[in-house]
């Protein structure tokens, strides 16, 4: 068995990997040739190495036990891996690349595609170790199964993220002399039980005392799989909850006690129920820029906030807390529930302003001339069916996508994290298909985004991955657009031109299908979904309207 065949072996024999998305070089070519002979693992070969990392971030996205695995050629090849490593990063995302490196007989010689940081070559250990939690060289045969084993179980060690192994040219078909089965030994986070405890009775003072206490539900609960606790948690005492924008969805969105989504594009009735929170439990939560009103500093000044994170570096790194517990958001909201338990049970009697809705109950603002943006969200809501996952890209479109949604069962939605790199969920959402075949999933794409990464619409031809793109087509960079017009009253360089998305999507062999009022758009949507092949929706919509915002960017 050589290295090749080693590494091929070790992820069917992990059962977290059925898919892999890469493209090839000189340098890794012959791992295509193991992967060929995979009779559990599906390889799928991208246009663009970059969205080889998406996809594989978008593997494990939903599916927090899967392993996302992408792959590329060294040099150039790895290079255009380290946005999807960013975002896995940034997202907290179990993801593996494999990337060709220089054989160590050749380095420093300039050799073809060499990445070595000697005689002027970039560096790709150190760049790969400053984007991944670990970054690996194997420089013998006789390494790859320790490098595998300890790669894949740092991916879920902890906070998951990426990892990467580095597999010269000349060790690529070296014979492995020791080959050995991997051992995972992923444990999870588990919280003190005194602090537990401490969370539990404060809660229960909350009840006691008849004080505003908040859920704020952040992303780490849906990595933590924790919706049951949760919703225990809610039901059981009458908390009223938000979410940030990553979390959107992940609670019904017409449970009798969401409020919506807080944060920068936040519902107004969270919003309001914020301000009068008197103690705020934030699960999950990273306290990102959009959740904070951009970072201001006396947002908790007047409350009790209760913090809960699996990385100990995330408490008090952004607003002090009078509380903290690190560990999975899962375990934590286990180990709270089962030390309220044991107590006398006491209940919230939450005062909720009711003339305050959430932005998908009220009106559209404007009076566009075209489709209102809005209304596209508003139809992907209506058609979706209960288990779809919607994914939003990067831009004013995953604005009206957070504001104007309504989900509920167990639709999901995601829009891009921290990083939030355009382009990322457009050709993300062909690993969220893979990762979940039996559900329908909608990417909705700016148009910007989608001029990035659209020639992944030939890889989910050519392999029959059934995603529906629906393009929200306004001609411009709609969001900095506003940000200038903020600040300056003027823009510059915002509009571009976009082409006949119908007849690009043909060329390719996909169906596709161009709306311009929601009754076009919800037809052509429930067609799409109906055909179960890749489909491309041209959403042409207004640019002069602009998202709620909280605060100006």
């Amino acid at each position: 068995m050589d290295v090749n065949q080693a590494i091929v072996k070790i992820l069917e024999d992990t059962g977290r990997v059925s898919h892999v998305f890469g493209s090839t070089g000189q340098v890794n070519a012959s791992m295509l040739l193991s992967l060929r002979e995979s009779k559990k693992i599906e390889t799928v070969i991208v246009r663009n190495e970059q969205a080889a990392s998406f996809m594989a971030c978008g593997y494990t996205m939903f599916n927090p036990e899967n392993l996302g695995v992408c792959f590329a050629t060294g040099g150039p090849g790895a290079f255009n891996l380290f946005s999807g490593m960013a975002v896995a990063y940034s997202d907290s995302l179990p993801v593996l690349a494999i990337t060709g490196y220089a054989s160590k007989n050749v380095r420093g010689k300039g050799c073809l595609n060499e990445s070595s940081g000697l005689s002027r070559t970039p560096d790709s250990h150190k760049m790969f170790s400053a984007t991944t939690k670990k970054s690996y060289i194997v420089e013998d045969a006789s390494q790859i199964c320790d490098i595998m084993e300890d790669a894949i179980n740092t991916a879920f060690d902890g906070r998951p993220g990426p990892v990467h192994v580095h597999v010269p040219k000349n060790i690529t078909i070296a014979e492995v002399p020791n080959y050995r089965d991997i051992k995972l030994n992923i444990k999870p986070c588990l919280p003190k039980k005194s602090t537990a405890e401490e969370f539990a009775e404060r809660i229960l003072r909350a009840c006691d005392k008849k004080e505003n206490l908040l859920l704020l539900v952040g992303y780490g609960c849906i990595r933590a799989n924790a919706k049951e606790e949760l919703l225990k948690l809610i039901d059981t005492y009458q908390i009223p909850f938000v979410t940030t924008m990553d979390a959107k969805g992940y609670l019904p969105e017409n449970h009798p006690l969401s409020l919506g989504i807080f944060g920068t594009t936040g519902d107004p009735v969270a919003m309001d129920y914020f301000d009068k929170a008197n103690v705020v439990l934030a699960i999950g939560n990273s306290f990102a820029e959009n959740a904070t009103l951009l970072y201001k500093e006396d947002l908790y000044a007047d409350k009790t906030l209760m913090h809960i994170n699996i990385d100990p570096k995330e408490i008090n790194k952004v607003y002090s807390a009078d509380y903290s517990m690190t560990a999975d958001a899962g375990e934590a909201l286990k180990a709270i529930n089962t030390a309220l338990a044991s107590k006398d049970k006491k209940t919230l009697s939450p005062e909720i302003n009711k003339d305050l809705k959430k932005w998908f109950d009220m009106p559209n603002v404007g009076s566009p001339e075209k489709m209102h943006p809005a209304d596209v969200a508003r139809v992907i809501s209506k058609v979706a069916p209960e288990n779809a996952i919607i994914m939003g890209d990067a831009g004013s479109h995953m604005l009206w996508l957070s504001e104007y949604l309504n989900l509920t069962g167990n639709q999901r939605y995601q829009n891009p994290g921290s990083f939030g790199p355009m382009a990322s969920h457009t050709n993300g959402c062909i690993g969220v298909k893979c990762a979940n075949p039996d559900k329908v999933v909608i990417s909705g794409s700016g148009d910007g985004c989608y001029l990035m990464a659209g020639f992944e619409l030939l890889t989910a031809v050519q392999n029959n991955i059934p995603v529906v793109w629906v393009i929200f087509n306004n001609g411009e960079f709609n969001v900095i657009k506003k940000f200038l017009l903020n600040m300056f009253n003027d823009h510059a360089y915002m509009g571009f031109m976009n082409p006949d998305y119908v007849a690009y999507a043909k060329s390719c062999g996909a169906e596709a299908f161009r709306a311009e009022t929601p009754e076009q758009l919800e037809e052509a949507l429930q067609k799409a979904i109906a055909l179960n092949k890749p489909v491309l929706i041209d959403a042409v919509i207004d640019g002069e309207v602009y998202a709620n915002m909280n605060k100006s960017m």
